[in-house]
């Protein structure tokens, strides 16, 4: 028989809006188990590999903006969310996980599949509860009822994030045959209402006040959702008073007309005079990480005068080492509500302008002429991204040739990357989270080390169709040519670039992709073609390239930017 205060944890999830939620098999959630799976509001999908499984309903929360319930047995188990859960944590995506336990008499008395799973994801968490095992009084049940409230409004509260319900369950773990599941009819569910963290009257007049001592303003904006609203507002603030913003792909403002979208391009110049008319006297930052090392290390090399950062709430990093006031709101109210009221140097406008223009028309020209590197492979799958679809781009190499590219405002594409902790282990699980939850067209690209390490990403019985996967497989870590350190060492190869011989052609077949191998430009302008196609399902393209011939590319195309006539 599974305890009454078990079952109605699917209830209160459900009551709370709820809809997704993916388990991982185990006897000792059982009682979970059983009870979200036959709860008829909750989508319930089994994922067998616990780390594919928590990056995957990161994907789907990331998609949906509503929390993913993950549930697992003990153990080790709940160990295999730890990457993902930190990702979570620092993208500021709300998940709710709960891990079955044994009860605290048996913890440390070597019984099988038992840890310490109290606080076990320590800091990388919002917060952590433990389940009552005890309901003989009934003071527990309100307890039990309480705590996944608490859970789930905490998991949604600015920052959202991460929030774990240890579960200590004793045996039976089953309900009897024939034994009827019933949630509870009157169940406490604590609701919070939103705060929309606007920018008082009072507040706005005095930051009115304190703008017009800037003449040279750089809005710097982080990662974040795509949000139609809030580009309103950036795009009038920037229209009326001149501002500059710079928008890593990331960020999802490349629709924002005139945003700064190649600074990994002309801030590699060498022109340290042409690099000081850049600098801002006012710097407004908001969002989460960024992409471009370079623009972090020429901001705080060039620091400017002052630096704000928008936040509603929460711990404010100080990325750029010159943080000099946080104003607590949200992003959108601040921009309407300095609208119109400053107006930037003309010079300091016309610098980045002139640069951005010139790094364009180096880039266009480049690509065009770079031949066979990926470089221009990923410059040609952004090309033929299908309109208002979604993109994950993987950690190494894919999310920083995509940065140096750009995509074009018209695309209406939405981008995603696990900029959190920036680790390759879920690149692939994420997608296919999004996908799932999402019912544009999905793609990813990855390299080969990313797209190997999670191949458990596509073992379960949900492939979505709307998946599209380009994968670069130059057979190595390439990465590590590109970057300075590893690249001159003599363990290069054995032991930082980790040649692997694998190709993808057997997992596209065991997981029913299409599968298409492409050694050539022409080749893959055909694939990407059929790839994107109206009528096309779930889809791979391994793109086959040379390790140390996109390391001698991207060293060319290093050289040629340093030699633009900025």
């Amino acid at each position: 028989m599974i305890i009454q205060p078990v079952v109605n944890i699917a209830e209160i999830c459900a009551q709370k809006g709820v809809e997704n939620v993916i388990l991982s098999p185990g006897s000792r959630c059982a009682p979970l188990t059983i009870s979200f799976a036959r709860h008829k509001d909750l989508k319930v999908r089994t994922v067998s590999d616990e780390r594919a499984a928590a990056f995957i309903a990161l994907g789907m929360a990331l998609t949906s903006g509503t929390p993913t319930v993950l549930i697992c047995t003990s153990g080790t188990a709940a160990l295999n969310y730890a990457p993902a859960v930190a990702e979570a944590y620092f993208q500021q995506v709300p998940l709710l996980i709960l891990t079955a336990d044994r009860p605290p008499e048996w913890i440390d008395q070597l019984d099988g599949q038992t840890i310490r799973q109290q606080d076990v994801y320590g800091r990388h968490i919002k917060k952590s509860y433990t389940f009552p095992v005890d309901f003989s009084n009934d003071d527990a049940v309100w307890h039990s009822e309480r705590i996944v409230s608490e859970a789930l409004n905490e998991a949604v509260a600015f920052p959202a994030g991460p929030v774990h319900i240890n579960v200590p369950l004793r045996e039976p773990f089953y309900p009897a045959t024939g034994e009827v599941i019933e949630f509870g009819k009157k169940i406490k569910v604590i609701n919070e209402e939103e705060s929309d963290f606007t920018l008082s009257p009072s507040l706005s007049l005095k930051l009115q006040e304190e703008i017009l001592r800037y003449r040279r303003v750089l809005v710097v904006a982080g990662q974040q959702a795509f949000d139609a609203g809030f580009l309103q507002s950036i795009h009038a603030f920037s229209e009326s008073t001149g501002a500059l913003v710079v928008a890593d792909i990331i960020s999802n403002l490349q629709k924002l007309p005139q945003a700064v979208r190649f600074q990994d391009v002309f801030l590699a110049c060498p022109d340290t005079e042409k690099l000081r008319t850049l600098q801002p006297d006012l710097l407004i930052t908001f969002g989460k990480s960024i992409i471009s090392k370079s623009l972090k290390l020429y901001l705080r090399n060039h620091k400017p005068e002052a630096h704000w950062h928008i936040q509603p709430a929460g711990q404010v990093a100080d990325t750029f080492q010159s943080l000099t006031k946080i104003v607590r709101c949200n992003a959108s109210s601040f921009f309407a509500g300095l609208t119109g009221s400053t107006k930037i140097d003309a010079s300091f406008r016309n610098a980045w302008r002139s640069m951005e223009s010139k790094a364009g028309e180096f880039l266009n020209s480049y690509v065009n002429k770079a031949g066979y590197q990926e470089l221009s492979i990923v410059a040609a799958v952004l090309k033929q991204l299908p309109k208002k679809s979604n993109l994950h781009l993987a950690n190494s190499m894919a999310v920083r040739y995509a940065n140096i590219l750009a995509l074009q405002p018209e695309q209406e594409v939405e981008v995603f990357a696990n900029r959190g902790t920036s680790g390759i282990d879920g690149s692939t699980s994420t997608a296919v989270g999004c996908a799932l939850t999402s019912s544009a067209v999905t793609t990813l690209i990855t390299g080969d080390l990313a797209f190997f390490y999670d191949r458990n990403a596509l073992w379960h019985n949900y492939m979505p169709q709307n998946l599209r996967i380009v994968l670069l497989n130059n057979h190595a870590g390439g990465i590590f040519r590109l970057i300075d350190g590893p690249k001159q060492q003599p363990e290069l190869e054995p032991y930082f670039e980790t040649v692997q011989v694998l190709n993808a052609e057997n997992t596209a077949r065991d997981f029913n992709l299409a599968y298409t191998a492409v050694h050539s430009l022409k080749e893959l302008d055909k694939a990407l073609e059929s790839l994107f196609a109206a009528d096309s399902g779930a889809g791979l393209v391994e793109v086959f390239t040379e390790s140390p011939v996109n390391a001698d590319a991207f060293n060319e195309y290093k050289k040629a930017v340093r030699n633009i006539a900025f």
